[in-house]
């Protein structure tokens, strides 16, 4: 056996049949490397044996045995493993040494040393901690979307599909759960447990996962079928309150999509853990789902949108099982299909339990906002994105993948018929069940079922970026309406449904048109001038629609008097763009939000109305104005709070309050409540409540700051809250310097594992209330932006920006923006494109 260590012995050592010197592979999966590996190599199966130690600074090691049948041995067979070259001990070839070469990201066993036909590879090999989210107490894989070869030596690749037998050993006070249900637990050591895990079905490696620790377990049988929930939840009332509940969502789910989908439940078992801190809503492994815990452990507080969000993101994962997991992208260009049918079903899934909502409401709030914060940016993406190498897989993640594309697909069920739309997902899944699948594989199946040109509809739809520009001009006998696209160069169309509504002296009418062409004509029966127009009133449709002066106006004033709630969101929505577009003042927005929250029935637009106050508040006021407003407006948020009927609502104006406070009077009532001196009638405060307080004052009152936080953590019983509580003292802190270290700390990978806390403490740093005091850090903050790419999971890039860039108003941060982005030519496009999503409304309040 040899070990080839220089990148000179790699490339003497790769030889095909030929004897011709193929060159070692590129870093990553490139695809060319991964089209070869999906023709050549087939059956595969994984059998793993993981040893588990209990410290954290105990390494992970492992033997893997790979079965494999190999078509075609004219290539060198390429195994993935993102280590360093001393993580790989050995390396057999059916049960023989073998020659082979470890290259970045790569094992590799030259052509000349394997035939066609059946062989087992084994590996033995140390782990690194990359994707094992390590912490006292336990751990949890993530290896989404590219990250298992950093533990495990594997072929990564969604279109390679393999079953998958996990062995763990860990401590004997430990739990795990895995894909597969538990077989055996030996316990014949009394210190180290093994547990043997069933063979699991088909899976991509990014779906294969694992957890084990100090967990607890809850088991329920729903509809004869047995779910266990794994947790480290420490509050009993907390647990008692939502374990029902939670079971109860997952059963629904899985009965709806067997029903939609006419295939039943294809995995077996459904486990489920709720991480503390998890970095994501949750990731759908089959048989393992992973969910963030704050997200299904619910405070009695919390409001009818907090339900839903949970019943939503429930659904969203068990959607998955179907839509990505029984059936995957075959490259993950095609990532977006997973989360886009998980985002629809979920819709369909989670509203009916939710009968007093307004469920279209509730659909646009949930897509239309977030997806404008990117479409409206210089740096927004197409759905369907381009995708060279799968180590650049976690930047094609974001809000046009969740929130622009179950727009699209909405608009495709209203194009071809919602009945058409399921018979087709239907055939799709059929065709390709524990297999993979495009995008063009579902156009064509969907295609027949309509006389739209669905080819092109999908090229302006999902194929390219932006939003069309909407306008409506009323002229005697009507409305002509018109779309734009921003880059006249382009010129798209963007075919799709356009409610208008209309508000004369006689009321507010709506008008529906297919906007397929340059403009279209609405006919009117009134010969008067409307007081406004607006389009995109019933919450579907997409676009940027313009307000011409009088209908602004109107608007601004009478927005709370319009009866369609849909209508008011969308208004509300309309009126931030104006601002964005510097065409309505912010001032004016939040003197008209400000009389909004008083006069706002509706508990999803009251939540809508804060979110817009907060963004307002904070990144288009500035210093002076926020002063000058801030009395009244803690004024009206607790009377807001005063009046509010339920424990939801309240909660949700309190928040506002520990966001937005800054009086003096109003910090001392705040503070009077942490400390326990006054109550909240109606609205009893919870341990994170009382942390996310703290945390808060800590910031207004810098001063008592070390002591108000050294008497919270006595009060905290949860051990991993008061860890992040400890994580974030030095940003708490009003010392430059202890910024400034903390930050520096920010440089090793180890200390960024856990991702929410860092992003916590970020937010924390550059906050706004701190009045640019930790602008010297913004450039390095962007510096270390490509690094968190390549070792951060999906969503952390982006929400690293967010945190860094929020704080910040000034021409000055504007400038270090801009001179980054001129200083790194080279930046990967998507990385680039992410500063710019995270930096544009600071480049509007900059006017830069």
């Amino acid at each position: 056996m040899t070990k080839f260590l220089s990148l000179a012995l790699v490339v003497i050592g790769l030889f095909s049949c030929s004897d011709a010197v193929q060159d070692p592979p590129a870093p990553g999966v490139a695809r060319d490397l991964a089209q070869q590996r999906a023709n050549s190599v087939s059956a595969v199966q994984y059998d793993l044996l993981l040893k588990l130690p209990e410290q954290v600074a105990e390494p992970v090691t492992g033997i893997v045995s790979i079965q494999l049948h190999l078509n075609d041995a004219s290539q060198a067979l390429v195994l993935d493993f993102r280590a360093p070259v001393d993580h790989v001990i050995d390396v057999t070839l059916d049960n023989a040494a073998v020659d082979y070469s470890v290259t970045p990201d790569h094992i590799v066993i030259p052509a000349t040393s394997i035939s066609a036909g059946d062989h087992a590879v084994q590996v033995e090999f140390r782990s690194t901690d990359a994707a094992l989210n390590r912490q006292s107490g336990f751990l949890y894989a993530l290896f989404v979307p590219d990250r298992a070869s950093t533990a495990i030596p594997v072929f990564e690749q969604p279109n390679i599909k393999a079953r998958f037998k996990l062995t763990l050993e860990i401590p004997a006070h430990w739990q795990a759960l895995s894909n597969g249900a538990l077989v055996e637990r030996d316990t014949s050591d009394s210190q180290r447990h093994l547990l043997r895990f069933a063979e699991t079905l088909p899976i991509s490696t990014y779906l294969f996962s694992f957890a084990a620790g100090e967990l607890q377990m809850e088991t329920a049988t729903r509809n004869g079928r047995e779910f266990t929930m794994y947790h480290r939840e420490t509050d009993v009332e907390k647990l008692a309150r939502n374990r029902d509940a939670i079971f109860d969502l997952h059963a629904t789910a899985l009965s709806w999509l067997e029903e939609y989908t006419g295939i039943p439940y294809p995995f077996g078992k459904f486990d489920f853990f709720a991480v503390p801190a998890f970095q994501f809503g949750g990731m759908e492994h089959p048989g393992a789902v992973w969910y963030r815990a704050d997200s299904l452990f619910l405070d009695p507080t919390a409001s009818r949108t907090q339900e839903l969000s949970r019943a939503s993101l429930i659904a969203h994962e068990t959607s998955h099982m179907w839509f990505g997991d029984l059936v995957t992208m075959d490259w993950f260009n095609d990532v977006w299909m997973k989360e886009v049918f998980a985002n629809f079903m979920a819709a369909k899934i989670a509203g009916p339990a939710f009968p007093d909502l307004n469920l279209d409401l509730r659909f646009f709030q949930a897509h239309h906002p977030t997806a404008y914060d990117v479409d409206r940016t210089a740096g927004t993406n197409p759905v369907r994105q381009d995708l060279d190498n799968l180590s650049d897989a976690g930047s094609l993640y974001g809000a046009i993948i969740y929130q622009k594309a179950p727009i699209v697909v909405r608009q495709l069920e209203d194009l071809i018929g919602e009945e058409q739309l399921r018979d087709g997902l239907r055939q799709y899944l059929d065709a390709h069940r524990f297999g993979n699948a495009t995008w063009p594989d579902l156009i064509s199946i969907l295609d027949p079922l309509t006389e739209e040109d669905l080819q092109q509809w999908s090229d302006v739809w999902v194929a390219a970026t932006g939003r069309p520009q909407i306008t409506a001009q009323w002229s005697d006998g009507g409305i002509t309406v018109r779309q734009a696209d921003s880059d006249s160069a382009r010129g798209l169309l963007w075919n799709q449904p356009l409610v208008l509504a209309v508000g004369t002296a006689e009321g507010v009418a709506e008008y529906r048109v297919q906007l397929r062409y340059a403009e279209a004509f609405v006919p009117m029966a009134t010969a008067t001038s409307p007081r406004f127009i607006f389009g995109g009133a019933d919450g579907v449709g997409y676009g940027r629609f313009m307000l011409d002066t009088q209908s602004r106006s109107a608007l601004l004033e009478s927005v709370h008097d319009l009866q369609n709630p849909v209508q008011r969101a969308v208004v509300w929505q309309t009126l931030w763009e104006e601002v964005l577009d510097n065409t309505l003042t912010a001032d004016q927005f939040v003197a008209a939000l400000l009389t909004g929250v008083e006069r706002e029935s509706e508990e999803l637009i009251a939540q809508q109305i804060l979110g817009l106050l907060r963004h307002a508040y904070w990144q288009f006021l500035d210093e002076n104005a926020r002063r000058a407003v801030s009395q009244e407006l803690e004024e009206i948020l607790w009377n807001a709070l005063a009046a509010a009927s339920t424990p939801g609502r309240k909660g949700a104006y309190f928040n506002a309050l520990v966001s937005m406070t800054l009086t003096e009077a109003g910090t001392e009532k705040l503070r009077r409540i942490w400390r326990g001196d006054d109550a909240l009638k109606g609205l009893p405060l919870q341990e994170q409540q009382f942390i996310t307080l703290v945390e808060a004052l800590s910031l207004r009152d810098p001063a008592n700051a070390p002591a108000m936080i050294d008497a919270q953590e006595q009060r905290i019983t949860n051990p991993d809250r008061l860890a992040r509580l400890r994580f974030m003292r030095p940003a708490l802190s009003s010392d430059a310097a202890l910024h400034a270290a903390m930050f520096a700390s920010f440089s090793d990978v180890a200390v960024r594992r856990q991702e929410s806390w860092v992003l916590d403490a970020m937010s924390a740093i550059h906050h706004p209330i701190r009045n640019e005091a930790s602008l010297s850090l913004l450039r390095e903050s962007l510096n270390l932006t490509e690094e968190i790419l390549r070792t951060g999971d999906i969503f952390f890039p982006l929400n690293w920006l967010n945190a860094t860039l929020a704080g910040y108003q000034s021409s000055a941060a504007a400038q270090i923006v801009a001179d980054y982005l001129q200083a790194n030519p080279e930046l990967p496009p998507r990385l680039r494109g992410k500063v710019l999503q995270a930096a544009d409304d600071l480049l509007r309040v900059a006017r830069f």
